[in-house]
This record gives C-alpha cells, sequence and structure tokens, in this order.
C-alpha cells in the first residue's frame, strides 16, 4: 500500500440468535484479519443474571479489500452455505468501510458474564469488577468459545458442582480453553486439554496464559482415541466434560467414552439441543452410564452420568 493511502474494509456481518453466535464466529475467524466481533444484546435483570446474553448477536469481521478479496469472499459464502445446512442462517451483509480504530473499539461491547456462584467470564482486557468471584479471562476475538453459548454456560455451572478440589479432569474438544481454565480456577489437580482443531489448541494455551495458568494444564492435539494410547500423562479422570455436539458425543459414546471415567466418576455432556437429548441418554444407558444430572437454557441442554 502506498504511504498514505486510506485503508479500506469489507465488513462482513450476519445478525443470528445468540446460541448461532460462536459456529458462526467461528467460521468468519477463519478468513477475516483481526478477530471476530459478537455483539449481544445484555439484560440486566438482578445479581444472579448479569450479563447474561439475551436475544440475538451481531458477528462481524473484515476483509481486507485487496487482490485476495473476490476469492476470500467466496470462501465466506460457501463456508456459511454449509453452516447454514445444519441450522438456517440469514444472508451475509456486506459493506466497505474505511479504517477508523475498529480493532478497539468493538472491544466496549462485551461486559462480565456471572455464572453459577462463584465464576466469572471477562473480556481479558477488563478488571475484574466482581472480586468475590473467579474471574475466567477470555479474549472474546478468538472465537473458539467465549462464553455466551448456552453450552458453554450450562458447562461451567456444573463444573463448579461436581469438580472436587484436587481432581482431575479431561476437557474433551477443548476450543478456546474456556472450560479447563475454569476447573483449575475451581482447584482441579491437572486437567487434560483437548482438540482435534490446532488452532484450538493454541487458543488454549494463549487464554491459560492470559489467566496467569502454567501449571496443571496438559494440551495437545488430538481426541478420545490419543487420551486412551496414552499420548498424554493421565488417561482416566474422575471429571470428564464433552461440549461438541450430539451426534459426535453419540460416536465418542459408541467408541469408549465411559472409559475415561474411574468407578464414581462424572461425564458432562453438551452441545447438545433439546430434541437431541433423549437420543444421547440413551447412547449413554448403552455403555452402562446412569444420568444424575439435566441442565437447560434456551434450547440447550447438558446432561451428566455416573458410571
Amino acid at each position: 500500500m502506498d504511504e498514505g493511502q486510506t485503508l479500506h474494509w469489507l465488513e462482513v456481518s450476519l445478525q443470528v440468535e445468540n446460541e448461532l453466535a460462536e459456529a458462526v464466529a467461528e467460521v468468519l475467524y477463519r478468513y477475516v484479519a483481526n478477530g471476530v466481533v459478537i455483539e449481544n444484546d445484555m439484560t440486566y435483570q438482578d445479581d444472579d443474571d448479569l450479563g447474561t446474553p439475551v436475544g440475538t448477536a451481531r458477528v462481524y469481521g473484515y476483509l481486507p479489500v485487496d487482490e485476495h478479496l473476490e476469492p476470500r469472499k467466496k470462501l465466506v459464502d460457501e463456508a456459511l452455505w454449509h453452516l447454514g445446512q445444519i441450522q438456517p442462517l440469514p444472508e451475509a451483509k456486506y459493506r466497505e468501510i474505511v479504517d477508523q480504530n475498529w480493532m478497539s473499539a468493538w472491544k466496549e461491547h462485551y461486559k462480565p458474564i456471572l455464572i453459577g456462584e462463584r465464576l466469572l467470564i471477562l473480556p481479558a482486557w477488563l478488571e475484574n469488577p466482581y472480586p468475590d468471584r473467579v474471574a475466567v479471562k477470555i479474549d472474546p476475538s478468538m472465537a473458539f468459545g467465549t462464553g455466551m453459548h448456552p453450552s458453554t454456560q450450562l458447562c461451567m455451572q456444573l463444573i463448579e458442582k461436581y469438580l472436587k478440589p484436587g481432581d482431575d479432569m479431561i476437557d474433551l474438544g477443548c476450543g478456546s480453553g474456556i472450560l479447563s481454565i475454569a476447573g483449575l480456577h475451581l482447584g482441579a489437580g491437572k486437567v487434560v486439554a483437548v482438540d482435534t482443531d490446532p488452532v484450538a489448541v493454541s487458543a488454549t494455551i494463549e487464554n491459560a496464559a492470559r489467566n496467569g495458568l502454567f501449571e496443571g494444564l496438559e494440551t495437545g492435539a488430538g481426541s478420545l482415541e490419543e487420551i486412551t494410547a496414552g499420548n498424554f500423562s493421565i488417561e482416566q479422570a474422575p471429571l470428564v466434560v464433552v461440549n461438541i455436539l450430539a451426534s459426535v458425543v453419540i460416536s465418542l459414546l459408541d467408541r469408549g467414552l465411559a472409559w475415561l471415567m474411574p468407578q464414581g466418576g462424572k461425564l458432562i455432556l453438551a452441545g447438545i439441543l433439546e430434541n437431541q437429548a433423549e437420543r444421547v441418554i440413551y447412547a449413554a444407558g448403552e455403555q452402562g452410564l446412569s444420568l444424575i444430572d439435566r441442565r437447560m437454557m434456551g434450547d440447550w441442554v447438558a446432561l451428566v452420568f455416573t458410571n
């Protein structure tokens, strides 16, 4: 770019239900520059509900206007089309803008989210306004699990309930590492966090550093098979968390997911829509697991099993 030339960007945005925001953000993250923005409506009903996202969210990012714009835009449209085959999406909107320090301005839209009785999801650049709560610091622009999705919040509530201080934990499909970080803040002895996406593993390491958690976390690329093959320091844990998709959860159950728990362990399963819950419960029962807890937020369900 010539000196003095104004930098232009093509903004791509979608207005979606809050529960779809992270999935859309993850798609956009692959193609846009400098991260993804999720602007949520927020409600402030009472002290127990501060910062809970409601309504819809605007998800957007920026493509540089250069010689690669058109092929990159085509890739975005194709990726969104494929996502829309799972759950319908509105059409993406595009508009060209001049660079006006948007990379810092969008941060004002993010606020802390209170979870359960002790936890707080905190955008990494903010000071903790609730010192009586344990802050899980996350960079929302990373798009691999910002804490806004109901499944993430349900998992954090259940980790708070079922994790005993000193117990190990396995986070299968760790995304941004938000659940692993919550576990460590709540006193987990060791957390093994794995994901099939190497970018998610990098995000987990970066977010752990933001939280000052340099010990107790072991992360790497992999899934169930890599853990059971002994590629990590622990192969079983009293608490196992899987927040992915119902179809993947059922596949993991069929492939021996229950083996990751010693007798009396707890398995938290999420990423499950209400109309998918019975299929997951049936698949877990086929593996000898018993349902001991069930929580719901919006259309999303989290289930807890023991053996």
